[in-house]
């Protein structure tokens, strides 16, 4: 009784969550409908109440002594997971800050707006912590649902029902591969748990003839489903339009949150339960990694949206990620969460940008690249930021970018990876030319008439001040940020 006692104060940060999901939604239902209130506006209301829960949140996964598996070994708590979900509950936090002027001025007024994102995080949290298949899935399609609704959120907006239904169906695709591969596992193993299938394979040769294949055809699916969901090349081709189609406050929380759960539960996945069929899955996201960095850096080419070059950059960046993944090594994951934590805070850096540029001489906001032209005259200070925040993605040194991807690439190296190493760097180098080619059209390029741009939030000010203070200062002191993920990277491999 003690124990599963125990299983409720370990599973304290979701329960928190859910029971405020609760009230907040009530509040929403009952205030938005009033008649003797005039059925107000409160999606800001609900977004600072969901920002509170998620400080709470954060406080609760920093004092919890309890690392265990919970409710039959479903849910694992441990030091990985809460070091990831910390970094989902601060991106979170983040995308609601720089999203407040946007749903304002785009009229986005759907209290159910914020509810959703916060629906999408509790999918992670069950993502990140997940010890079992059925969970897993669970966690997978909790997220799915609520990001299907948020890309279709403009309701008015033809751009946004396409990029809904198009993910919606995709999406459907790819839950459907996840769950027949568990199907073969589970067929093949007897077991759904994740530790019971590491230990149903342990012993597990090619002597067990049709068996051994199936398990492998079941591995496949479920690494190709989740691949789909990191929006990986060859599984790419949902995103660009999906984010072009979205609203931009939705396109910014699917650009920087989700990617680490999934990364978090493929590391989980593969260098757990299925570490002895390494030389298998290793060649799937060697392949993977492959295609991402050359899609990416090629495709982002011929982009003359921004939306659209920052969903190829996306790609890109992601085959970077499976790069540190495919080493199989202590350094590899090391380098993938160093990666992915600098890929979130420029991420953000420059979806700020993004969400923030309003035209003041006309109606709307920025959406092809050359609606930033002479920004350097007009705001001079924001063209200097966004300019550091492309030299980073391009990995310039001594910005932050630069040290994600040398670990990355170390780590490559390390592991006899030389071809992709190569590739990697080649990619990079072409993926400058864009970065590169946005800073031309700021600063060189010639126009006749010159776009003026209101004044940006105080929130997103706030947030684009910090995310660049970050990638400057990461070489002044990258100690602290470096044992953080060494804790988190040595927690996973003690756990498998």
């Amino acid at each position: 009784m003690l124990d599963f006692s125990n299983h409720f104060k370990a599973f304290s940060p979701e329960l928190f969550m859910i029971i405020a999901l609760c009230f907040i939604f009530s509040y929403g239902i009952v205030y938005s409908t009033s008649l003797s209130y005039g059925r107000p506006i409160i999606v800001k209301n609900i977004s600072w109440l969901i920002i509170q829960v998620f400080i709470i949140t954060c406080f609760l996964i920093a004092n919890n002594p309890i690392e265990m598996s919970i409710f039959s070994d479903t849910i694992v708590i441990d030091q990985f997971g809460a070091s990831a979900k910390t970094v989902v509950l601060l991106a979170a936090i983040g995308c609601f800050l720089v999203s407040f002027r946007y749903t304002k001025t785009e009229k986005l007024s759907y209290f159910e707006y914020p509810i959703l994102i916060m629906l999408a995080i509790l999918g992670i949290f069950l993502i990140i912590s997940s010890g079992d298949l059925i969970t897993m899935y669970l966690g997978i399609e909790l997220q799915s649902l609520s990001l299907y609704v948020l890309a279709s959120l403009k309701k008015d907006s033809a751009f946004s029902t396409e990029s809904g239904l198009k993910y919606f169906i995709l999406g459907a695709l790819s839950s459907g591969l996840i769950l027949f591969g568990c199907s073969l596992i589970y067929g093949f193993t007897g077991t759904t748990n994740l530790t019971d299938i590491s230990y149903a394979l342990f012993d597990f040769t090619s002597t067990t003839g049709m068996s051994f294949g199936l398990i492998l055809l079941g591995l496949c699916f479920v690494v190709s489903g989740l691949l789909f969901k990191l929006a990986a090349a060859p599984f790419h081709m949902w995103s660009p339009d999906v984010y072009e189609g979205a609203p931009t406050s939705v396109s910014t929380f699917f650009a920087i949150v989700p990617k680490i759960a999934i990364i978090t539960l493929l590391v989980r996945l593969l260098y757990f339960s299925f570490s002895d069929f390494t030389a298998f899955w290793n060649q799937i996201i060697i392949a993977s990694s492959f295609i991402s960095m050359l899609i990416g850096a090629f495709g982002a080419v011929q982009q003359k949206k921004i939306k659209r070059l920052l969903a190829y950059s996306s790609i890109g960046h992601v085959g970077y990620m499976l790069v540190g993944m495919a080493t199989g090594t202590f350094m590899g994951i090391k380098g993938l969460f160093l990666y992915i934590v600098i890929y979130m805070i420029t991420s953000l850096g420059i979806w700020t940008t993004v969400l923030s540029l309003e035209f003041k001489n006309k109606y709307g906001r920025v959406k092809y690249l050359t609606d930033l032209t002479s920004l350097s005259k007009t705001n001079p200070l924001l063209a200097i930021t966004i300019s550091l925040i492309m030299f980073s993605m391009a990995g310039v040194p001594p910005l932050a970018g630069f040290f994600a991807k040398m670990y990355i690439f170390l780590a490559a190296i390390d592991s006899s990876l030389y071809l992709l190493a190569v590739v990697a760097v080649l990619t990079s180098c072409v993926g400058a030319y864009y970065y590169m080619r946005l800073i031309k059209i700021m600063y060189f390029e010639k126009v006749s008439t010159w776009n003026a741009f209101n004044n940006i939030g105080r929130e997103n000010s706030l947030i684009l001040g910090l995310s660049t203070t970050f990638i400057l200062l990461f070489m002044l002191m990258p100690q602290p940020f470096l044992l953080a993920w060494h804790e988190m990277a040595y927690s996973i491999c003690l756990y498998s």
